[in-house]
């Protein structure tokens, strides 16, 4: 990444609180704005995730959805309003966090991520973010990752539930979780707020990982029961027959 020398006025006004932090700092923020996102998905999960990173600073967003708001997105999906209906999601995205961060680029690829071109798209990021309510398209997500030493979060949400885990190069990626693709099971819900809750963590892995900080949800799986309010954190082994990482 070609390094940014410094700051505007108007930046270190907007990002004060995060220039304050000793783990960011003017260093952190300068990373900040060189790095590159892609969130696949822009929905209830890519909302949360895509309006935090949008106001930290993160210099090039990149989302990709190939569908358009429905009025039973709008339950959860805080990033489209009811003026979007029928709308690309992408755009509508790209719109509102324009408005939030008008320093910032987004780019919207209006287009379902496939085996077809999943590799020319995440080739362009730092890290990249699963933000699907798709298995096949999580995997693809993971295999192509792991392939190109791409960080990546992962993350799942049902009912009042969620999960998340993040991989690094190294680091047990979603096949050492499960060995085979699981059956396709009917989402029930969700709730919206768990989105949040989701969606918040993995905005916040980003974070730390352009920024070099804290310590990274890798080799293991957070769950969170948002009835019970219990937070669980299991650790996962890489698997030395993994078909995707065991040469990594």
């Amino acid at each position: 990444m070609t390094d940014i020398p410094n700051l505007s006025l108007e930046e270190r006004n907007r990002y004060t609180r995060q220039l304050s932090l000793p783990e960011i700092g003017e260093h952190g923020q300068i990373k900040l704005k060189n790095g590159k996102v892609l969130i696949v998905g822009a929905g209830g999960l890519g909302s949360p995730i895509a309006l935090y990173l949008a106001a930290a600073g993160i210099g090039h967003i990149g989302l990709v959805d190939g569908d358009n708001v429905n009025t039973s997105n709008l339950q959860r999906q805080i990033i489209h309003f009811t003026d979007d209906l029928n709308r690309p999601k992408v755009l509508s995205a790209q719109e509102k966090l324009m408005r939030l961060n008008p320093n910032i680029e987004v780019t919207p690829h209006y287009k379902m991520l496939s085996d077809k071109n999943a590799s020319k798209i995440i080739s362009r990021y730092d890290f990249i973010i699963d933000a699907t309510d798709s298995l096949s398209t999580k995997f693809l997500i993971n295999d192509v990752c792991v392939s190109e030493d791409k960080a990546f979060s992962y993350g799942g949400i049902n009912g009042f539930q969620g999960a998340t885990m993040t991989h690094i190069k190294g680091s047990a990626c979603l096949r050492c979780l499960f060995e085979n693709l699981p059956d396709e099971e009917p989402i029930i819900g969700p709730i919206g707020a768990i989105a949040g809750i989701i969606g918040s963590i993995q905005a916040l892995e980003a974070i730390k990982f352009i920024t070099d900080t804290g310590n990274l949800l890798t080799n293991s799986l957070l769950t969170v029961d948002s009835l019970t309010m219990e937070l669980n954190r299991f650790g996962i082994s890489k698997h030395t027959n993994c078909t995707s990482c065991h040469d990594k």
